[in-house]
């Protein structure tokens, strides 16, 4: 398979804490890659630097070849690439399915000028990103809630409509941030099969952050390692798993 995503060397300071030191490594295309670590570990922190929020000290990353540094946010979207939010960010009084038809904005066309006047073709762009949204929300498991308040549903249901949000942007690269959080033993078995469906319906490439190991041993093709801003392992679950510096920064003496 051919490689998607590429860190470069990839460093980010803030004041005298080294948040990320010299990071590389390349995510293979339709892969479901795992980024583990403890608190403070530079986690967060990669996935801003790789959007836009945060730019670089050093270093960079190539999305499908073409480099990404200097980027704005909505750029990087526009590229390919979206992400959920370790904290939810869902629009609470608007409904499941605007909140997914708001996620579509980067691929419409319709202008100022058309959305104003709303003309046949500002019509139908609007009910063709509609319909999107319904078969995102099916996709998802909640396409019965369509109608209900984004801050009405329940948690776990919240955090698929994020999901979904950020499908609409039709993504080649998915980014998850703490996706379990908060989340029941049921709940993250059916996130696992979620993640794995929509890779699988949509041809996506994932990239996750999660605490929660045993959901990133059983689901992720390969690990990343952070601590203290360092990549101290990557490679395949079982072998990330015996790392002994995993075992000691991570996952624990007794793991």
């Amino acid at each position: 398979m051919s490689v998607l995503l590429e860190a470069r060397e990839v460093s980010k300071r803030f004041g005298g804490v080294q948040a990320l030191d010299a990071i590389s490594f390349s995510i293979e295309r339709g892969a479901i890659y795992g980024l583990i670590g403890p608190n403070g570990a530079g986690k967060t922190t990669l996935f801003n630097t790789l959007t836009g929020i945060y730019p670089t000290d050093g270093g960079g990353y190539l999305f499908d070849g073409k480099p990404l540094k200097g980027l704005a946010p909505d750029r990087v979207t526009a590229a390919g690439i979206a992400r959920t939010f370790q904290n939810i960010r869902l629009f609470a009084n608007l409904s499941a399915l605007e909140n997914v038809m708001i996620g579509r904005h980067v691929r419409t066309r319709a202008g100022v000028i058309g959305a104003v006047l709303r003309g046949p073709r500002t019509r139908a762009e609007e009910a063709a990103i509609e319909r999107r949204a319904v078969v995102l929300l099916e996709y998802v498991g909640i396409r019965a809630r369509a109608n209900d308040a984004a801050g009405s549903l329940p948690y776990g249901d919240q955090r698929r409509l994020e999901i979904a949000r950020a499908l609409a942007l039709e993504p080649e690269l998915l980014l998850l941030d703490e996706p379990a959080a908060g989340m029941n033993a049921g709940e993250k078995r059916a996130l696992s099969d979620l993640i794995r469906s929509v890779r699988a319906r949509l041809s996506l490439t994932v990239l996750l952050i999660e605490h929660y190991v045993p959901l990133v041993m059983n689901l992720c093709d390969r690990i990343a390692v952070l601590n203290f801003g360092q990549l101290i392992a990557l490679g395949p679950p079982a072998l990330v798993q015996k790392h002994p510096a995993v075992v000691e920064a991570y996952l624990g003496d007794g793991a």
